[in-house]
């Protein structure tokens, strides 16, 4: 059990590459030292990639992301009930992600819709849960249509990230493929989407959107470019959903000359800072939020490998970097002033990290 000064956190897993039958890693954090204890994990479910947990923190959702292609439906997303004492998870339900390689997953701000990206079919998902916090059937499910100019990873539409707006009367889509973050509107009595109006924001051509990130004021939006590896900023109104292009930064140094691709961006509870990774330069970018424009300053190294993703306690105190390919999460105490980020030492042993959720319980 933790105390007063820990707090939960729950790693997802490609359980494929690890070849372990351990998917989801529950552990604590001990916001004294930054150790991450293990406490316990789930087996039996494969390629948990992707995790989210609703407002209650009483139930957590874990996509099972699987490697079809073309028309197969493999992808699932499963349903635990969370033991906020222990840190337990016991299942409850499975429903299929209605399309195949289910990437990401999240809750509405209500806790009563889950919705799922597919990345390889390039779809998306939502679901209704039920009192007991299982899955209910999809209420709804669309499918995207298009491709942009690289030919590799841009043929068809790749569903990558899927969540609302600060007001919850939004859904926001990213897509890879198409350059585009779909925009809809949720109807939060009927789980069903309807395009907003525009219905989608443009990124450069090749850029392949990943993720994004409001920031804590609601008025700025971040969305971090796999392929090109920026980060573009929108000034956002939410009196009537508009969004407003105000600039775009790299994430690499200007010396850099390898192969990198960008995964996570994330915003600091403070609003100060704004931070992205890259898997081949192996870092955490780092910038200072300044009026909706975003200034660099400086870059971490992940002390590992393919950097996935990574999550910012609650209290700002502390970065987990989650290294896929070196099977480590790693942990840095974050500079309040600065935004630097320095490893303290502690690395937990995980195999093949997707995903980090942090919880204050």
């Amino acid at each position: 059990m933790a105390n007063t000064t820990d707090f939960l956190v729950y790693i997802g897993t490609y359980t494929t590459l690890s070849g372990s039958d351990d998917g989801i890693y529950v552990n604590w954090l001990s916001l004294r030292t930054g150790e991450l204890r293990l406490a316990s994990t789930v087996k039996g479910v494969s390629n948990p990639s992707y995790l989210a947990v609703d407002p209650s923190n009483h139930y957590l959702y874990a996509v099972s992301e699987s490697s079809g292609s073309g028309d197969d439906v493999s992808g699932a997303v499963s349903a635990y009930a969370l033991d906020q004492q222990s840190g337990e998870l016991t299942f409850l339900n499975q429903q299929s992600s209605m399309g195949n390689g289910p990437c990401h997953v999240s809750v509405d701000q209500t806790g009563r819709w889950v919705m799922v990206a597919n990345y390889n079919s390039g779809s998306i998902a939502i679901y209704p849960v039920l009192a007991d916090g299982q899955l209910g059937e999809a209420s709804d499910f669309i499918q995207h249509v298009g491709s942009s100019v690289n030919s590799h990873r841009q043929e068809g539409p790749h569903a990558h990230f899927i969540g609302t707006d600060p007001t919850n009367n939004l859904v926001l889509a990213v897509d890879l493929g198409l350059d585009k973050v779909m925009i809809y509107q949720l109807d939060k009595e009927t789980g069903k989407l309807s395009p907003h109006d525009p219905p989608w924001l443009t990124t450069p051509p090749g850029a392949g959107p990943r993720h994004f990130a409001f920031h804590p004021d609601g008025k700025h939006l971040f969305v971090i470019n796999e392929l090109d590896s920026t980060i573009i900023s929108f000034a956002y109104d939410a009196a009537d959903g508009s969004f407003r292009e105000l600039g775009i930064v790299s994430t690499l140094p200007a010396s850099f000359d390898g192969e990198s691709t960008c995964a996570a961006v994330k915003v600091a509870p403070s609003g100060k800072f704004v931070y992205g990774s890259n898997r081949g330069h192996d870092s955490i970018a780092i910038f200072e939020f300044n009026d909706g424009t975003l200034i660099p300053r400086g870059y971490a190294s992940t002390e590992g490998q393919t950097p996935r993703d990574f999550a910012i306690d609650p209290t700002g105190s502390f970065l987990l970097a989650a290294n896929q390919d070196t099977n480590t999460v790693v942990t840095f105490r974050i500079d309040s002033l600065t935004g630097q980020l320095r490893p303290n030492g502690q690395i937990a042993s995980i195999s093949a990290p997707v995903c980090v959720k942090i919880l204050e319980v």
